[in-house]
């Protein structure tokens, strides 16, 4: 019993050392627009009602920060962070834990919102 005391109190100091470890925060680029996602068909989704195509190689991070693959992907309206290519097409797609949700957006992040409509001097 004298050795399993000092033993049960390693196990519990090394475990207590890695749980810093799971709790970090992810790096998104400075780019990447915030939005609601419901998955499609592939290469689809539609992102604040907008259909959009996925590039070929674009990539989806669950909130574990583990690839997922778009046919994997259940629910609707799911919040998310994501970036567009060159062409327009989204590239890439963290799925937002609560935690990432509940946080206010910085000063320089981008908001994807609609375009405001014109003012009526502008139109033809």
């Amino acid at each position: 019993m004298s050795i399993l005391r000092p033993v049960m109190v390693c196990m519990l100091l090394i475990a207590s050392l890695s749980l810093p470890a799971h709790a970090f925060e992810r790096p998104f680029p400075q780019i990447a627009k915030r939005g609601t996602m419901t998955p499609d068909l592939h290469p689809h989704v539609t992102i604040n009602g907008k259909q959009r195509t996925l590039s070929a190689g674009a990539r989806i991070w669950n909130q574990d920060n583990m690839i997922e693959m778009p046919a994997a992907l259940r629910g609707s309206d799911l919040a998310v962070r994501y970036t567009e290519d060159m062409n327009g097409e989204v590239d890439r797609i963290w799925l937002l834990t609560d935690d990432e949700i509940k946080r206010p957006p910085a000063k320089d992040e981008v908001e994807a919102m609609p375009l405001p409509a014109p003012l009526e001097q502008d139109r033809p």
